[in-house]
């Protein structure tokens, strides 16, 4: 073997054990977590909740209200019906729970991803402050970078990570608020449908097969829901099309594996 072979050898190897060493340090995996939120996410719901920011300010809503509701209702469709309900002038038991029902979601994403964090039982109010900071985007990005991260700064990188695309999504609905008048109606409703197409690409790349299939199959539902059903397509979609997808592969993957 000639010196350049062996060189090249010797950088292969390296850069084989770095993508196989789980990233480990707080440096390391604050880096890693600000670099995954950079790349892409917090850009994302930047320009998603500029569009909920504008919507807000048509419906009568004050900057720092906007604001508010991105920072601890943290799901568009939530903050959505809070803007609707609010225009069509409902009162506040109505919107607290068409709110809290929109985001009733995030109920099975909260009891499937608190024991990936990997740290010791934390208090209740450790608990609660994970659990508010968790959003569909951070739950699909962390579920597929948490295995190149060392289990014990797992739940460094999630609230790093969390944080940093909550305050763009924050930051957005503030200059979506005040640029209201700057952005006509129809890029206002496109750019709140930016956030479920981003999802959908980081899903796919999530790992498991009944994840996918659940996905595909959902999205094969939905118009046949909301043709038949159009006031229950999202809850058709998701008990029926995704819960079927989902039973279908793990039935596949338990038999591949037989």
């Amino acid at each position: 073997m000639t010196m350049r072979e062996q060189e090249t050898a010797i950088d292969a190897n390296f850069e084989m054990k770095q993508a196989t060493t789980p990233v480990a340090g707080d440096r390391a995996v604050m880096r890693k977590a600000l670099l995954d939120a950079l790349s892409l996410p917090a850009f994302i719901l930047f320009f998603t909740m500029m569009g909920f920011g504008s919507l807000a300010r048509s419906a009568g809503f004050g900057a720092e209200m906007a604001a508010v509701a991105s920072l601890l209702i943290w799901g568009l469709p939530g903050q959505l019906a809070m803007v609707e309900l609010t225009r069509t002038g409902q009162g506040l038991v109505a919107i607290v729970f068409a709110c809290s029902l929109a985001n009733a979601r995030f109920l099975p994403m909260v009891v499937s991803f608190m024991p990936t964090l990997a740290r010791e039982r934390p208090g209740l109010p450790r608990m609660l402050l994970d659990a508010q900071l968790l959003s569909i985007n951070s739950w699909a990005v962390c579920m597929r970078e948490f295995p190149r991260v060392d289990a014990a700064w797992r739940h460094r990188y999630y609230v790093t990570f969390a944080s940093s695309i909550l305050l763009a999504a924050v930051a957005g609905t503030l200059l979506g608020y005040h640029s209201a008048v700057l952005l006509p109606p129809a890029l206002v409703l496109g750019l709140i449908f930016v956030s479920p197409l981003f999802f959908a690409l980081v899903l796919s790349a999530v790992p498991g097969r009944a994840e996918r299939i659940s996905m595909l199959l959902g999205c094969a539902t939905i118009p046949v829901a909301h043709s038949l059903w159009p006031e229950m397509d999202l809850l058709i979609t998701g008990v029926i099309g995704g819960s079927v997808g989902f039973a279908l592969g793990r039935r596949w993957e338990h038999g591949d594996g037989s």
